[in-house]
């Protein structure tokens, strides 16, 4: 565990920590930025179906809580892995979650799949998420039309970043 980060640890998600995760999303929008598939509010079942289809489902444990959550929505072994589901408990917001669990998903990528690069998506009206992976070494590639549950045009941001040996 790195020293920047004493009171954070990671691991495989269980089961029995979907009930906790489902909770972080603070309203639709924050669950259409870490699942835009989902619909509000976060199910046990959706989260479930998620981790189902995914690789890598990983907890974010502050202080020996869970905190933050994330996975791998593609893989390719020895090219890529994209990173999803990127949430973190509104309690353990700003104590550095968010960046602790993005190295820990890059390491694991490198690991496990030998990826060269790990990929991110990040919706236009996540300033926060854009800043993050921006100050986290991700550059923007292209953007991307999508639309949000009500309906209307937003712009996904897909950025990628190196994975060094």
């Amino acid at each position: 565990m790195p020293a920047a980060y004493p009171q954070l640890q990671h691991r495989p998600a269980s089961a029995e920590d979907l009930h906790e995760i489902v909770r972080f999303p603070q309203d639709a929008d924050e669950l259409f930025f870490a699942y835009p598939k989902a619909s509000w509010p976060l199910t046990v079942g959706q989260l479930a179906a998620a981790m189902a289809e995914r690789r890598g489902s990983t907890v974010a444990l502050l202080d020996g809580k869970v905190a933050g959550f994330a996975n791998f929505y593609q893989w390719q072994n020895g090219e890529f892995c994209a990173l999803g589901n990127m949430m973190v408990a509104f309690w353990a917001r700003g104590q550095g979650v968010a960046q602790y669990l993005i190295e820990a998903m890059e390491r694991q990528a490198r690991e496990q799949y030998k990826a060269r690069l790990m990929k991110v998506s990040c919706f236009n009206a996540n300033a926060g998420g854009l800043l993050l992976y921006t100050r986290l070494g991700y550059q923007p590639r292209t953007i991307v039309e999508r639309h949000g549950p009500d309906g209307r045009r937003v712009a996904l941001v897909q950025m990628d970043k190196p994975l060094m040996d």
